[in-house]
């Protein structure tokens, strides 16, 4: 296979022409001079062959034409009217093979060319395109893997398509190499290695070329670049987080109040337990037991302390996405600790029904207590800014028929009229007199980044019920 198939015409044509004309006089010569030789005419197959190399259609049908006159002037000139039955069959034999050899040799033209457009036709495209052998050997290189990758079709045919391009594969290769041989093609994305040594990344689709009996040739690879989208697609990420980690700080400045009554009950406890801890030091005869009692709850009340401390301190930081295994039961207990005060505030009732079994998920913490705070806090705006004597509201974890993690967050508000509802996760778009419509549109964004989805779910009782789920993994997956 050629590494870019060319026009018919040789580039060569100046000297094949010449060679061509000269053999066309020689075998004339001969055959006129020597009438014993044979049917030396047959050789005008030789000049034929040479012009299917050198002409286009037209040319190789004026000199198929010039070797049959060639040939029948030489018979006359030797045989006259007086020609054997003989020498009058080696003539038209030898015609019959000059013809033969002209229609072969266009049709063997035709086919080149129609292969040469073809060839072009790939050339035109800005994927790269080649072809590589079994062994991974290429064997056929377009314009466009020149363009992308910068070596030219003569270098890198020959060469092995992945040490060539470095390529770094999403699975194993043997895997890959399965998959493309019982199916016959295989997609993924690839990273390549450029000659001037930057990454590029690709989409690539491979289709295995197989024979007669079924047994794998070559396969063909066409990769698109995909830097510029993986790009965007970075930075529209980075973006999300930008605004999330600004929602959690509004988040966190409308939750002040539960904050600073959170902190201050453990510290409040640790206060208590030092000063029962002085009276039953002081005592004529100290009371050690009950010291060491009030010293056990102090450390519980500092360690409570800290622990509210370090999730407001997580969900103000700004960081990357920390994928984790996690267990949204955790989460669920962790985000209703700093929503607690609000339900007290606005004597709303919580009733808490969570799986009684592990619910492992892979995600990142912060982010999925974010999710939650942003239901409950809209849970608890929506019970208080209604006229129902039910104030309450329903957290709710389970597994689905699907193995998904799933967590429900039923309130006793007003609900939600059914034009809102399909818009409600739109970004900027909001219910709320002072809101900015951003808080919903994020938690289905991170919702989905984590694989799961976010959703309304119909409640004719009334009250709005919010449900988002994740795939459930097992235990040991994060390790």
């Amino acid at each position: 296979m050629r590494h870019r198939l060319s026009p018919p015409a040789s580039g060569n044509s100046w000297l094949v022409a010449p060679l061509a004309i000269l053999l066309a006089a020689g075998i004339f010569a001969v055959d006129t001079m020597d009438p014993f030789s044979g049917a030396v005419a047959v050789l005008y197959v030789v000049v034929i062959l040479l012009a299917g190399a050198a002409f286009r259609r037209r040319g190789i049908v004026l000199c198929s034409f010039a070797c049959i006159a060639l040939t029948t002037l030489s018979f006359w000139f030797v045989h006259g009217e007086e020609a054997s039955g003989g020498a009058l069959s080696r003539c038209v034999m030898s015609i019959a093979a000059i013809a033969i050899t002209a229609l072969l040799v266009l049709k063997n033209q035709s086919t080149s060319t129609d292969l040469s457009e073809k060839a072009q036709l790939l050339d035109l495209t800005h994927d790269a395109i080649f072809v590589r052998s079994m062994g991974g050997l290429i064997a056929y290189w377009n314009r466009g893997a020149e363009a992308i990758y910068g070596w030219s079709a003569e270098y890198a045919a020959g060469k092995s398509t992945h040490q060539l391009l470095q390529t770094v594969f999403p699975a194993r290769l043997d895997e890959i190499n399965r998959e493309l041989l019982s199916s016959d093609r295989w997609e993924g994305e690839l990273v390549h290695t450029k000659r001037d040594g930057s990454a590029v990344f690709v989409s690539s689709r491979w289709s295995l070329k197989k024979d007669a009996d079924g047994k794998p040739l070559a396969v063909l690879e066409t990769n698109t670049d995909i830097s510029q989208r993986r790009r965007a697609e970075a930075e529209v990420l980075e973006a999300q987080a930008e605004l999330a980690h600004v929602t959690r700080l509004t988040t966190l400045g409308e939750l002040t109040a539960s904050i600073a009554h959170e902190v201050n009950q453990p510290l409040a406890g640790i206060v208590m337990n030092g000063e029962a801890c002085l009276r039953w030091i002081d005592r004529d005869k100290p009371d050690l037991d009950e010291v060491r009692s009030a010293v056990k709850r102090s450390i519980a009340d500092a360690q409570r302390a800290s622990d509210i401390v370090h999730r407001i301190r997580a969900l103000s930081r700004k960081g990357e996405v920390q994928m984790a295994l996690i267990d949204v039961n955790e989460i669920v207990n962790e985000s209703l600790a700093l929503v607690q005060r609000e339900l007290v505030a606005n004597r709303i009732t919580l009733k808490l029904d969570l799986a009684n079994r592990l619910l492992p998920a892979l995600g990142d913490r912060v982010q999925l207590q974010q999710v939650l705070i942003n239901l409950l806090i809209n849970a608890i705006q929506a019970v208080a800014s209604g006229n129902s004597d039910l104030r309450e509201i329903r957290v709710v974890t389970s597994i689905d028929e699907t193995s998904q993690a799933n967590v429900r967050v039923q309130d006793s508000g007003p609900g939600i009229d059914p034009d809102s509802a399909r818009q409600l996760f739109k970004a900027f778009f909001t219910t709320k007199a002072d809101g900015i419509g951003m808080g919903l549109s994020i938690c289905r964004s991170i919702v989905e980044s984590h694989g799961g989805r976010v959703w309304i779910v119909p409640n004719p009782g009334g009250g709005a019920i919010f449900q988002f789920s994740l795939p459930r993994v097992e235990k040991d997956a994060g390790s």
